[in-house]
């Protein structure tokens, strides 16, 4: 049942496979699982200690060579043997003792989707925090909101940026929880079911920093290369998708004359080459068009292995999920937040140029007078069609104009005096009267800031001991391999 290779085709493939044998860090990874295997080899004795060593400095005068040199293009190992052998001997192919390029290939991915989403969260945590430091200094920033494309009723700019940190701090668990998931260790399974020799499996993992196995075999290298990276994709999908969402919303505000939502002059805007008075907001439609891309090569995870038999060539890249363009998107929308401003007078008059207040008459016709909730709903919907008809805005019709239409509605006197009429259709008193839990108002607000900004150096804290306990494994994997090295060291030195 062993199918196809992990990478590539072997020696001689064409340069189409090249994509599938992974650059840039899964060169550095091979580097590191190489020497892991060794010194769990040396330690279990499997490989006797003087060849050992001797495989471990070839391992590290190949690295040496490496620097010195233009960078190695692959991680496939059938690639990388020969350029061993060359400097070990027959006898270094004793390195690949119990290994295949199927466990090489699924630690590889696992290591690379490790880096990712290490990055990934960094990065999401760093937007989170611009986002609060933003929405901190617009507490009292009143804001026209919208659903279908119409202005539906007023906020502030910090209740909709704390939003925007909610869905991010979402997905920062999102991409926690598949790094959990992620963070376990398949080297040691061969290509399905083990070797008859005794590798310290447990080992591999502690050197290479993993926080748990993969323990089924088959598992391991068949099945979970294609959910862990469906999960990886998953996640970082919803996030294209909302960050796009994002995008649309300031964009949307370019279609007026006077913007009150817009980035400012600079880099992210850019001049139209034949109309001097554009101002163009290219990120935005940067944000939009990458976060596009990202979907759709997010997407191409799961066509990959879709309708394939478990152990087939087409889901096993190295680099089995983009990182590149997660991070450029999380960057360009970090660099947006910096660069957003707000006219907060054009703003309200946005507000106060529509119905979007209406919502209040008929909650405070409920809360004042017991109005049923559907006959000052009626009320206010018949009030709106009368002002737009004289093309007034709610602020301009008339205590008594509203107490006629009162009156002529439900027979009755119209509950609410002059000044408690216009109360109710400000957007201060709808705005900062809210009573319910994550509204807009001031004390909700700041507390929701203060809830975020805790649980962002939760994420912090969980990256530097992650980080940690990483770059500790990868510095003792070093160190014990630095040993190895210096042991047994040839008669002619």
């Amino acid at each position: 049942m062993t199918a196809a290779p992990a990478a590539g085709a072997g020696h001689g493939a064409a340069d189409i496979n090249q994509v599938f044998r992974g650059g840039g860090r899964s060169v550095e990874f091979l580097d590191q699982v190489n020497k892991a295997s060794i010194v769990m080899l040396a330690e279990t004795a499997i490989v006797p200690g003087p060849l050992a060593a001797h495989i471990a400095r070839s391992i590290a005068q190949l690295i040496e060579l490496d620097r010195q040199s233009p960078p190695r293009h692959t991680a496939d190992y059938l690639d990388y043997e020969p350029r061993l052998l060359a400097l070990s001997g027959p006898e270094g192919s004793r390195l690949h003792t119990g290994r295949s390029r199927q466990d090489l290939a699924s630690t590889l991915s696992r290591m690379n989707l490790r880096a990712g989403l290490l990055a990934e969260i960094a990065a999401l945590v760093t937007a989170r925090e611009r986002l609060l430091e933003l929405a901190g200094r617009h507490f009292e920033t009143i804001i026209p909101c919208y659903t279908h494309g119409v202005q539906a009723q007023p906020t502030t700019l910090a209740h909709y940026l704390l939003a925007l940190a909610a869905m991010l701090a979402r997905q920062t668990d999102r991409l926690r929880e598949a790094f959990a998931r992620v963070d376990a260790c398949p080297l040691g399974t061969a290509a399905l079911a083990t070797s008859s020799f005794p590798l310290d499996r447990h080992r591999l993992a502690m050197l290479l920093g993993f926080d748990s196995l993969l323990e089924n075999a088959y598992d391991a290298n068949h099945f979970a290369p294609v959910d862990c990276a469906l999960d990886v994709a998953n996640a970082l999908a919803v996030m294209a998708v909302q960050l796009g969402q994002f995008a649309q919303d300031i964009h949307a505000q370019y279609s007026e004359p006077v913007p009150w939502f817009l980035l400012g002059s600079g880099e992210l805007t850019g001049v139209s080459s034949i109309m001097p008075q554009k101002r163009n907001p290219a990120a935005l439609e940067q944000l939009r068009a990458q976060s596009s891309i990202l979907l759709g090569e997010l997407q191409s995870v799961a066509l990959l292995a879709h309708n394939t038999r478990s152990g087939m060539f087409d889901y096993r890249m190295y680099d089995p999920v983009p990182c590149t363009r997660p991070l450029l998107v999380i960057s360009l929308f970090t660099r947006i937040v910096d660069a957003l401003q707000v006219n907060r007078e054009r703003a309200l008059a946005e507000v106060d140029a529509d119905y979007s207040t209406s919502t209040e008459i008929a909650d405070v016709l409920l809360q004042q007078a017991q109005v049923p909730f559907r006959t000052g709903h009626h009320f206010a919907s018949q009030l709106t069609d009368f002002g737009r008809a004289r093309g007034l805005r709610l602020c301009e019709i008339t205590h008594e104009q509203a107490a006629g239409i009162y009156r002529a509605q439900t027979g009755c006197d119209f509950p609410l005096d002059a000044a408690r009429f216009r109360e109710a259709i400000s957007p201060q008193y709808m705005v900062f009267g809210r009573r319910g839990l994550g509204g807009p108002q001031i004390e909700e607000a700041t507390r929701m800031r203060a809830a975020a900004s805790e649980a962002i150096a939760g994420d912090r804290g969980w990256l530097a001991r992650t980080n940690g306990r990483i770059d500790n494994a990868l510095a003792a994997l070093d160190q014990a391999f630095d040993a190895l090295c210096r042991q047994h060291p040839p008669e002619h030195a």
